[in-house]
């Protein structure tokens, strides 16, 4: 099984991180994967690579998504963050999808991003997320 368009994407995130070339980098695949494009790696491959670019230097980012500071009358960063969170501990640790929370807060609180969520509603989110996540065990 070759990899997703979104592991792709990985690969060249942190061939830019550590600086390779394109020949480097083709070199690279190669020799640990024993292919010549990312198209043809598989997930052994990829994983391959992926800790040879480590080993290299490269680090991924955390899975957290935009900050909005501090708002006086809207959810605080900590507030914003911890809702982030519990919604990946919900969903069994997979990458944020920011398009799918903001689906369930306007369904279940008005709200259609969380950048509009208020103060007042904040809390109401976080109990209603960790009683999801204590349902979900």
């Amino acid at each position: 099984m070759t990899i997703t368009a979104r592991q792709t994407k990985l690969l060249h995130v942190a061939k830019r991180q550590i600086g390779l070339d394109d020949e480097t980098y083709r070199l690279a695949l190669v020799k640990i994967a024993g292919v010549t494009t990312s198209k043809d790696l598989t997930q052994e491959g990829f994983t391959a690579v992926m800790g040879v670019f480590e080993y290299c230097g490269f680090r991924p980012f955390e899975a957290s998504g935009k900050s909005y500071g501090k708002r006086k009358g809207f959810a605080t960063p900590a507030q914003v963050e911890l809702i982030r969170t519990l919604w990946m501990e919900i969903h069994r640790g997979r990458a944020l999808d920011e398009d799918a929370l903001n689906g369930w807060l306007l369904k279940f609180h008005k709200v259609s991003s969380l950048r509009f969520l208020t103060e007042g509603a904040a809390p109401k989110v976080i109990t209603g997320l960790k009683a999801w996540k204590s349902r979900a065990k």
